[in-house]
């Protein structure tokens, strides 16, 4: 059964606001359609709805470097008496609030790194020697701040001038390779990349240009259709953002090989060449993120009465 997007809209705003906490429920594991927001803390009393939100496919360039979203993403909390207007996602319980898993880097080492002219020769055969048996790159993405959300923008992106942002992610994000080390990051929590991901218009500085996100599709899943009881389900939804900048790679080349150098000198060495090679840092107007796929909202006295 299918209703129109401001019906369902309403449908679950009166979930999350007029049901109340006094479900009767055996302590146990969510069941049944609710399974996917069984690590939402739904015993939290400030927890009104849970959301589970599965990033499958799109694209991060950050630079001259574009990273394909592959594997899938997976955003998952609760969240606030403000479900539908701006909040903090409460960390999930006993898994990830966002799950990223690593990425490969388009050309691996090669694709990062130039050697430069003034490299010491061990630096120069240390990277030639492991480009030959382990050039793939991973890049991980992970949360340094409280991920914020509006699923009422999401859901009914504003056309008023208004902030369209349904949500917030301030990220770094981590290089692995032996050669790169441990340390090699993109952002840091100081410093982090923050996307304000919508489903409308952009409005990016030049050069880039405005890209239009997506709502999706909107459904309502049943538990009891006679009742109308169940979750709200947002199919094929694009959150975009192209006006976001990058700070630069850090920390690269930390690694304990061997080498007559001293680290500080080699972190500056390695750390400068990938900067180069990818064009970081890069300004506002010249990166762009669109992540698309399905998110799942829920109101807690369901997902609680459904546990086993």
């Amino acid at each position: 059964m299918r209703r129109t997007r401001t019906s369902l809209f309403l449908s679950l705003a009166s979930a999350l606001f007029g049901v109340t906490a006094s479900v009767s429920a055996v302590a146990g594991t969510p069941s049944g359609i609710y399974t996917i927001f069984q690590h939402c803390p739904y015993n939290n009393p400030d927890v009104t709805a849970c959301v589970y939100s599965v990033t499958d496919s799109g694209t991060l360039k950050m630079g001259s470097t574009t990273l394909p979203i592959t594997p899938s993403i997976v955003l998952q909390g609760g969240l606030g008496p403000a479900s539908f207007g701006q909040g903090p996602l409460y960390d999930a319980v006993g898994a990830p609030t966002l799950s990223a898993p690593s990425a490969q880097v388009p050309g691996g080492l090669l694709g990062l790194v130039n050697p430069a002219p003034n490299w010491p020769g061990p630096l120069w055969t240390l990277f030639w020697s492991l480009v030959g048996t382990v050039n793939n790159v991973t890049a991980t993405l992970e949360p340094v701040q409280t991920i914020q959300t509006n699923f009422g923008n999401a859901l009914n992106p504003p056309t008023d001038g208004s902030d369209p942002t349904a949500v917030t992610l301030a990220v770094r994000a981590h290089l692995g390779n032996p050669f790169l080390g441990s340390n090699c990051y993109i952002g840091s929590a100081a410093s982090p990349i923050v996307l304000h991901l919508q489903t409308g218009t952009t409005n990016p500085p030049p050069p880039n240009q405005p890209i239009a996100g997506a709502p999706g599709t909107l459904n309502f899943i049943y538990s009891d259709p006679v009742n109308f009881i169940g979750y709200l389900e947002e199919d094929d939804v694009s959150l975009v953002d192209n006006s976001f900048s990058v700070p630069a790679a850090s920390g690269c080349g930390n690694i304990a090989l061997g080498l007559p150098i001293i680290t500080p000198v080699l972190e500056a060495l390695v750390s400068a060449a990938v900067n180069l090679k990818t064009g970081l840092p890069s300004a506002a107007g010249k990166n762009t993120a669109i992540m698309n796929g399905t998110t799942s909202i829920a109101a807690t006295p369901y997902v609680l009465a459904s546990e086993q």
